[in-house]
């Protein structure tokens, strides 16, 4: 070999050298470099997606990672300041035997055999909130128009604007102001006019199990107010009751001009499932009468048992110490079952004394009630009307038992109550006779209403 072909090969072992070594760090650059890109593009997907998804909780082998905060906020459109709803309930009770179209032992569903529209009701509404222990403001305008309002109006507010079957009342108008108060949960003053919170039943149709009413709430119960009621609330598992008020069913006229006073307790206990409200409501009722009391007393327990069997119980005692004491009383049983979420089954059985025939009647004329309320009938010049009845010194029975279907609806409706129900009421004295214009022991009706949420 000359020396010009061992340059060559030198040359070529060189080259071939320089070409190994460049591979050898080639591949860890290519490597590396990759790895980078890669990285940086997963970057900007997961900066990309945080900006334009909300936070979500990310599973690994299904166990659940920490929240993963969004970069970005999205901001969320503010809650209205209050609600504004409401909602229609009309229906019809069935009796075979009504000689003078009427129910016996019922109120707000005493017209026989006749379509009712009970309620067209709108309500403006704050509520506190219940976690709240410092200042916060509340209030509830109820403004209704139906058949029912012959029955929850009070006195000196559009008691006699109408005689006509449908009435326009204002069933509350209140407002609500909740007060820190050391070492408790806070004070609540309501003001105004509002629903006394006895018994199980209320005059919102979609709080009840059925359409039609408990003797204890028609007859033993006192209706609405017109003061203060002010609620301690102690601790999560106590709330006290005081408060003074014009009496029942009195808000800007008083037929005796004499106040009462409400007090009792409330318990939440079973973290909320079991409570307990227990009130008593005293003072002079009786119209040209401030001297004779009316003690009203309740106590309301209701036990969610499961999370679709509910049981409640209303013990019930009315004592009025007019014309050597006239007391009333008794207990309602309520259960509820839940069999899917749209179809719940209710049974109520209740025993109610009427000691003295003084609570429990009949009211022929659309504001009979609120005259005899008024004491207008007071008056030698009052005209008498047959239909309007007692029952007598009588002990009553009922039992009902019903459905409450929930379908669902559309926008903007927001919920359609249907409630059938079975009636049977009697008289456990064989003294009087209540029913069918005092001419029989018992009555048997068939319910039927529907409330339209808006």
């Amino acid at each position: 070999m000359d020396i010009s072909d061992s340059m060559i090969v030198s040359r070529i072992v060189a080259r071939f050298r320089k070409v190994t070594l460049a591979r050898k760090w080639v591949r860890p650059a290519v490597w590396i470099s990759t790895t980078l890109c890669a990285a940086y593009v997963c970057s900007l997907g997961r900066a990309y997606a945080q900006e334009t998804t909300p936070t979500a909780n990310v599973a690994v082998d299904d166990k659940e990672t920490k929240e993963v905060q969004p970069l970005v906020e999205r901001a969320t459109p503010a809650k209205p300041w209050f609600n504004l709803y409401g909602w229609i309930e009309a229906g019809i009770t069935g009796n075979p035997n009504a000689p003078d179209n009427h129910n016996f032992g019922h109120l707000f569903t005493d017209r026989a055999n006749e379509p009712l529209l009970n309620q067209v009701s709108i309500v403006a509404e704050r509520l506190l909130d219940p976690n709240s222990t410092g200042f916060d403001l509340g209030f509830k305008f109820w403004f209704m128009y139906g058949s029912d309002s012959r029955y929850s109006k009070s006195l000196g507010l559009l008691d006699l604007a109408t005689n006509n079957r449908i009435q326009p009342d204002f069933w509350e108008i209140s407002s609500t102001i909740r007060l820190p108060v050391p070492a408790t949960n806070g004070l609540d003053l309501k003001i105004g006019k509002y629903q006394d919170p006895m018994t199980v039943e209320g005059g919102d149709p979609r709080g009840n199990v059925f359409y039609s009413h408990s003797y204890i709430f028609n007859f033993g119960h006192p209706g609405n107010e017109t003061g203060l009621l002010a609620t301690l609330h102690v601790n999560k598992y106590l709330d006290l009751y005081a408060g003074v008020n014009r009496g029942t069913n009195t808000t800007f006229q008083d037929n005796n001009h004499s106040v009462a006073f409400e007090g009792g307790f409330g318990l939440n206990l079973l973290d909320g499932n079991l409570t307990i409200l227990g009130l008593t409501h005293d003072g002079p009722e009786d119209p040209r009468d401030n001297h004779d009391w009316r003690y009203i007393n309740d106590i309301a327990t209701i036990w969610k048992v499961t999370k679709r069997f509910t049981s409640m119980t209303d013990l019930n005692l009315v004592d009025d110490t007019a014309k050597n004491g006239k007391w009333g009383g008794g207990v309602a049983q309520y259960f509820t079952y839940s069999l899917v979420d749209w179809l719940q089954l209710g049974l109520r059985a209740e025993i109610w004394r009427d000691s003295g025939a003084f609570y429990v009647a009949q009211y022929a004329g659309n504001n009979d009630v609120i005259h005899f309320l008024r004491g207008d009938n007071l008056s030698p010049s009052f005209p008498r009307n047959p239909s309007n009845l007692g029952g007598g010194h009588t002990t009553y029975f009922e039992v009902t038992w019903g459905v409450t279907i929930k379908p669902p609806v559309p926008k903007p409706l927001t919920g359609l109550l249907i409630r059938p129900e079975v009636r049977y009421d009697r008289a456990l004295t064989s003294q009087f006779n209540p029913f069918a214009q005092n001419t029989s022991p018992d009555q048997w009706t068939l319910g039927l209403d529907l409330v339209m949420e808006f």
